[in-house]
């Protein structure tokens, strides 16, 4: 079983949210880096785009796949994290703690939306 943390918000595209007041780190999560495989690059927005909910924000490639990111919540970019840029293999290493975009959240109703940690894991086993 792949490494689910606990207070994180997930959705049923493999990206998480870690709420920190009124922002919120995005990124994948260990079960989607363990299907990807070895991860050479990342394609982030630019810092002051806006994401909506659902919708695509970026994309990963592996070496044996390119997957979109899908946004969780809805928001304006306000960091990326740009260490990814020249070692996209982190997310292998530790996807939670490698977030990829830092997103002032516009609508946090929509973090109901997402599943919570038990929720994911039972997800993952269908």
């Amino acid at each position: 079983m792949a490494k689910v943390i606990e207070g994180l918000y997930y959705s049923e595209s493999h990206e998480f949210v870690k709420v920190v007041g009124a922002y919120g780190y995005i990124g994948i999560t260990d079960y989607a880096q363990h299907a990807l495989g070895n991860i050479v690059y990342v394609d982030m927005p630019d810092v002051d785009d806006d994401i909506e909910v659902d919708e695509d924000f970026g994309a990963i490639e592996s070496v044996k796949a390119a997957s979109d990111l899908k946004a969780p919540v809805s928001g304006k970019v306000i960091e990326i994290n740009e260490v990814l840029e020249d070692e996209p293999e982190l997310l292998n290493k530790d996807a939670y703690e490698n977030w990829i975009i830092k997103v002032e959240l516009t609508d946090t109703s929509e973090l109901k939306n997402l599943m919570d940690e038990k929720a994911y894991k039972e997800f993952c086993a269908e």
